[in-house]
Formats: structure tokens, C-alpha cells, sequence
């Protein structure tokens, strides 16, 4: 597979690291993505997750100047 650049890895964990509240997941995993951004000065990121019955959905969030 080859290596991966460390700066491309998410550092802070996931659902089972992080906690899976019932009903709030998706709202939990939008607003941490916003403020990583925030810290690392990013403009984009992509937040996604799974739904349950092979589903999922995903959100791409992009920054605006500050």
C-alpha cells in the first residue's frame, strides 16, 4: 500500500475513541471537524459516517476567510 503522509491521518480518533451518543453522532463529528479546522487554518474537510443497513452519508465543510 505504501506509507501515508502522518499530516493526511485523523490524529483524534473516531466513535468508538471518542463516544457514540445516540441521535447526536453526526453533530458531534460536523463540529469537531469545524474546529480542527479552525486550529490547523484548514479550508476543507470532509466529515462522513455511517447510517446503519449499508448506508452512510458525508459532508464536505469549507471555511470561509477569517
Amino acid at each position: 500500500v505504501g506509507e501515508i503522509p502522518l499530516e493526511r491521518l485523523n490524529i483524534h480518533g473516531g466513535g468508538v475513541s471518542l463516544g457514540h451518543p445516540v441521535g447526536a453522532s453526526g453533530a458531534r463529528i460536523v463540529l469537531h471537524l469545524a474546529k480542527v479546522l479552525q486550529q490547523k487554518n484548514a479550508g476543507t474537510g470532509v466529515a462522513s459516517l455511517c447510517i446503519g443497513g449499508g448506508q452512510g452519508g458525508a459532508m464536505l465543510i469549507e471555511r470561509g476567510a477569517s
